[in-house]
C-alpha cells in the first residue's frame, strides 16, 4: 500500500518568517505553526485581518504576539474563522476570546454542536495507521468547548464573513462540518485538515513537518466516503498554493497534479487498512 506523496523540494513555500514565527506566504495571507497544526492570518499587515482557526492550547499568547506582529499592537481581528473544532485546532480558542473582546466566531451548522457544548467528536481509531499519535490519540480532548456565547454559522451561500474575495467550501469527512476556504483569482486554498501536508499520525514527522501529501490525520477521520469526495472536489479547483492544517504551506504547479494523484488514489494512499 502506498502510504504517501513525497513532495519535492521546490513545492515547499518557505515563505518569509518574521521574528515572531509568522511565515507569509502572500502579502495578505500568512500561517503560524503551534506545536503541530497552523492558524492562519488572511489580511494585509497593518489593516483589517481574519484569524483561521486557534490551534493547541497554551498558545494563546503566542497567537496574540504574532498578530500585533503583524498588524500592529492591539490588533483585533473582525472575526475568527474555524476550519472545525477538534482540540488542535481550538484549543487556544477561549483564551483568544478573553483576550479580544466582542470578536465573532463562525463555522458550519454541522460543527456547531462541537463548539456549543453539546456533543463530543466520536472516538478515535488507534489502530489506524500506525505511529505514535495515532497510539496516544485515545488521550486526545474530543469533549466540545461552549463558546455559544459568541458563536455564530458561516452564510449558506459560501461567502465568508468580512472576506469578500474569499469562499468557504464545505469539506466534510474528517468532520462533518469541516470547512476549506477557496479564493479563485489567485488559486489560494486554506484547506484545514481536508488534506495536509506531513504525516500526522508519526509525531517525529509531525514536529520535523516532512514534506508529504496526505490525507486528513486518520485516527480522527471517521467518515472517508466524505473525506475523498472533498479531496476530489479540492483537487477539482486546481490550487496554486495550499496552507494545510499541519505541514508546510506548498504551491507551484504540481501541487495540482500531486492532489489529483491523491484523488485518484485515496484509498490505497488515505485511507486505514
Amino acid at each position: 500500500m502506498t502510504e504517501q506523496i513525497p513532495l519535492p523540494e521546490r513545492l515547499v513555500n518557505e515563505g518569509l518568517r518574521n521574528e515572531a514565527g509568522i511565515v507569509e506566504v502572500r502579502s495578505d495571507l500568512a500561517y503560524l505553526t503551534t506545536g503541530i497544526v497552523n492558524v492562519a492570518f488572511i489580511g494585509y499587515p497593518k489593516s483589517d485581518w481574519v484569524l483561521v482557526d486557534a490551534g493547541l492550547q497554551g498558545y494563546g499568547a503566542k497567537i496574540v504576539e504574532a498578530a500585533e506582529s503583524r498588524f500592529g499592537s492591539f490588533a483585533t481581528p473582525r472575526c475568527i474563522l474555524l476550519t472545525h473544532g477538534h482540540f488542535d485546532h481550538v484549543g487556544s480558542l477561549e483564551f483568544l476570546l478573553g483576550h479580544w473582546e466582542n470578536v465573532p466566531v463562525f463555522a458550519h451548522p454541522h460543527e456547531v454542536p462541537f463548539l456549543n457544548g453539546t456533543t463530543s467528536y466520536s472516538p478515535p481509531d488507534a489502530r489506524a495507521g500506525g505511529g505514535i499519535m495515532t497510539l496516544l490519540s485515545p488521550l486526545f480532548p474530543r469533549k466540545p468547548i461552549d463558546v455559544s456565547s459568541r458563536l455564530a454559522e458561516v452564510p449558506l451561500q459560501g461567502e465568508v464573513p468580512d472576506l469578500k474575495d474569499w469562499q468557504w467550501l464545505h469539506t466534510p469527512g474528517h468532520t462533518p462540518g469541516h470547512i476549506s476556504l477557496w479564493r479563485e483569482h489567485d488559486r489560494v486554498l486554506l484547506a484545514g485538515d481536508a488534506f495536509i501536508t506531513t504525516r500526522q499520525e508519526s509525531a517525529y514527522h509531525a514536529v520535523v513537518q516532512t514534506a508529504e501529501l496526505h490525507g486528513p490525520p486518520r485516527y480522527f477521520t471517521p467518515d472517508w466516503a466524505s473525506a475523498h469526495q472533498s479531496v476530489r472536489m479540492l483537487a477539482d479547483l486546481e490550487p496554486y498554493l495550499a496552507v494545510t492544517g499541519h505541514g508546510k504551506s506548498v504551491s507551484g504547479p504540481e501541487l495540482s497534479v500531486n492532489l489529483h494523484l491523491l484523488a485518484d488514489n485515496f484509498v490505497s494512499i488515505a485511507v486505514p487498512c
